[in-house]
């Protein structure tokens, strides 16, 4: 099955369902992918879903998550320090611990690592992520 790394801004723009990222959420939902986590994601997840739609919201959110079969979580014992902004570089960890086929993000400090021969880590935005899933 795919596996992927998801963003918290994806993330936060495709949990609602009147967004036209809705899609991505309810792939995860049904099983079309595995979402890779760590510890560390989790709680960037619920701090920036919580500021932006309250504690309720959000862990209902984390809550639907967290209990799918579909979710591999991981933690990686090394710190590979590929992308400038720290906060970013635990995407990028987990995307290589779990042996992910990409990180989903708009965000352009992760474009630095198409030029990162080793360990090599795919970025994807939502169009070409979505590409890679089954057909509705």
């Amino acid at each position: 099955m795919l596996r992927c790394v998801i963003d918290t801004n994806v993330l936060l723009v495709c949990v609602s369902d009147k967004s036209p990222l809705h899609w991505l959420y309810n792939s995860f939902r049904v099983g079309a992918y595995e979402l890779c986590v760590t510890t560390e994601i989790l709680a960037e997840y619920a701090e920036v879903l919580e500021r932006h739609m309250g504690p309720v919201i959000s862990q209902d959110i984390v809550d639907s998550i967290v209990i799918r079969r579909n979710l591999v979580e991981v933690e990686p014992a090394y710190r590979f320090n590929l992308l400038r902004d720290p906060d970013d570089n635990k995407f990028v960890d987990c995307a290589i611990v779990a042996n992910a086929r990409c990180i989903v993000s708009h965000d352009r400090d992760f474009q630095v690592l198409r030029e990162v021969e080793f360990p090599k880590v795919v970025v994807m935005n939502t169009v070409e992520f979505r590409q890679l899933l089954p057909l509705d």
